[in-house]
């Protein structure tokens, strides 16, 4: 039975000694002092490994049942769940005015992958409602907000969030889902939608919906669009709980992965509805959920790669197999451990040298919303909005081939389901698919981002890199040898890209499109060099200033070299593949494939 320890050591190196969050000038960081965060994290890695995580391989094998109506959720969630409203957690980050702790997003977010690791299909339902709440929050009125935040950010009532029908995902201008204005300012929502995530269970008094349809009368395609709110249950105006909504659950989803989570089909039959944000403005008002969605969903391939890796560690560890080449090492035993072995040691540094740097690349993106958000930074705005599909596609793809390596490990072990790793790759599997498909992330960094406010952002991006290699150059001759030069490279070879799409995307867009998905894994490549770039540079001074845990940075500077030497020089492949355009990608015709 696989287990699950948080990275808070992990997390508290990021925090303080990369991101040195307690000196930041954003309103709230001041009181995030070690012992502060310390405390915050030590309990929710109680809460996950003692609460949620023993639950992740029972609820993967039970799932979801749909009995006259309602979902069931697997044994133990709903008493799990309960504790988890008991400690604040879903509101952990949710203003003081509607029940929450207003603790800054970065504490969220290292908080929100411990609970993703531990039980990425439980953790779904409040992550769901965080979002939900969220969109409410910076598109509803006064009223919607008292009346729905507080059971919301306390996850009395959960939320979900429709987009996609059976006939259309990503182009939503084909929607079918209607709204009918009623004299009372209301709508009737008639449709159906697909993949609801969280749309029925027992675990909450009521489930809000959000739910995109075009309001009768309106413009064609996605400018028709509109976001309602659709309570499974009608909420009377002193927030007493009415009469029961015609939004009903067809079928649950029979999948891959994230068992427990029950995925619905989703019926509204003249549903109450009520308007949230503009007419006709439905997109608006959803990508504040989608883009938060999005970070999440990254932070989801992180969580399972950190919990993966975990697991195969302690195999590599425990599994005898064989002698190493250059010598017996546990003369005691039958053969030596699975850890001595060069390829071994390869995938396994694969799996750490991604996940610490993701797990900062993270936590650093966390940083640029709460300046956004409590500081009005627009520089921070547009730059974590630029790194968004980065972060989903890029972390995502690689996420989940860290577990399969993961899996890989184990062998043969690794293909059985009592052994639990197969689980973690196939709940990291959809994380490359909802929230916006990896290869549409792609297509939104090249297509949109990268020109958005006429490429200030991704020049600030650039200067930022530029800036660090320069401030942090000739102190150090291995740390420029190891960090500096690598990074450099890659981000030549970022530029290089860049250049060939502007050169070459206004003649034939496919040129660009069809290096999107290589310039979206280049780019994350180079975020990642920059985070060990980073962690290195703290890791030294750390050694420098005569720490007591010599061991931690010593490994944590080994491990960045390893990510340097062995992952970021995959830029230069990147490029490579995106300089020969796109007359071998769209050479057939389409009958010929």
């Amino acid at each position: 039975m696989p287990t699950y320890t948080a990275p808070t050591k992990d997390m508290q190196f990021i925090l303080h000694d990369v991101l040195k969050i307690s000196q930041a000038k954003t309103p709230g960081y001041a009181d995030l002092e070690p012992d502060f965060t310390g405390a915050i994290l030590e309990e929710a890695s109680k809460l996950t490994s003692e609460v949620l995580a023993p639950l992740n391989a029972s609820g993967d094998k039970e799932g979801c049942r749909l009995e006259n109506g309602v979902v069931y959720t697997p044994k133990g969630f709903k008493e799990a769940f309960e504790k988890v409203k008991e400690g604040g957690w879903p509101g952990l980050d949710m203003p003081e005015q509607y029940g929450g702790q207003n603790m800054p997003a970065v504490i969220g977010s290292a908080v929100g992958e411990m609970f993703s690791s531990a039980n990425m299909a439980f953790t779904m339902y409040q992550g769901l409602t965080h979002g939900a709440a969220s969109a409410i929050l910076a598109h509803g009125t006064d009223a919607q907000k008292d009346l729905f935040l507080p059971k919301m950010v306390s996850c009395e009532w959960t939320g979900t969030m429709n987009l996609t029908e059976p006939h259309c995902g990503t182009d939503l201008g084909l929607m079918r889902t209607k709204a009918a204005p009623q004299a009372d300012g209301s709508y009737k929502i008639t449709g159906q939608k697909i993949f609801i995530s969280s749309g029925e269970h027992d675990m909450a008094d009521n489930i809000i919906h959000l739910v995109l349809a075009k309001i009768e009368g309106g413009p064609e395609g996605i400018k028709g669009v509109s976001l309602f709110i659709v309570p499974k249950v009608n909420v009377n105006e002193d927030g007493t709980l009415g009469a029961r909504n015609g939004a009903s659950v067809g079928s649950i989803e029979d999948k891959m992965g994230i068992h427990g989570n029950s995925t619905c089909v989703m019926n509204y039959d003249e549903a109450t509805g009520y308007l949230l944000g503009e007419e006709h403005k439905g997109m608006r008002a959803m990508f504040t959920m989608m883009n938060e969605a999005r970070l999440g969903v990254g932070m989801q391939g992180v969580a399972q790669a950190q919990v993966a890796y975990e697991n195969a560690l302690a195999y590599a560890h425990d599994r005898l197999q064989g002698r190493a080449v250059t010598g017996v090492e546990a003369p005691d035993k039958p053969a030596d451990p699975l850890i001595v072995h060069p390829d071994i040691r390869r995938s396994l540094m694969d799996q750490k040298s991604f996940t610490e740097a993701a797990r900062a690349f993270i936590l650093w993106g966390a940083t640029m919303i709460d300046a956004a958000h409590r500081s009005e930074d627009k520089d921070a705005d547009g730059l974590v909005s630029l790194l968004t599909p980065v972060i989903k596609g890029f972390l995502t793809d690689v996420g989940y081939d860290m577990t399969v390596k993961a899996q890989q490990v184990y062998g043969g072990h690794g293909y059985i389901e009592e052994w639990g790793m197969s689980q973690f790759t196939r709940d990291a599997r959809i994380a490359m698919i909802y929230e916006g498909a990896n290869g549409v992330q792609a297509l939104d960094l090249v297509g949109r981002k990268l020109a958005q406010d006429g490429g200030k952002h991704v020049m600030a991006f650039f200067d930022l890199v530029k800036s660090f290699c320069k401030d942090n150059a000739g102190q150090d001759a291995a740390f420029d040898k190891d960090f500096i030069e690598p990074l450099k490279a890659a981000s030549k070879d970022l530029q290089a890209a860049g250049m060939f799409f502007m050169q070459n995307g206004m003649k034939n867009p496919n040129h660009a499109l069809a290096g999107s998905n290589d310039f979206m894994h280049m780019f994350g490549h180079v975020c990642l060099g920059l985070m060990w770039g980073m962690m290195g540079k703290a890791a030294n001074d750390a050694l420098a200033a005569g720490t007591t845990d010599a061991t931690f940075y010593e490994t944590k500077l080994a491990t960045g070299r390893y990510y340097m030497a062995r992952q970021l020089p995959a830029t230069a492949l990147h490029l490579t593949r995106i300089q020969s355009g796109a007359d071998t990608v769209m050479a057939l015709d389409a009958a010929n494939f």
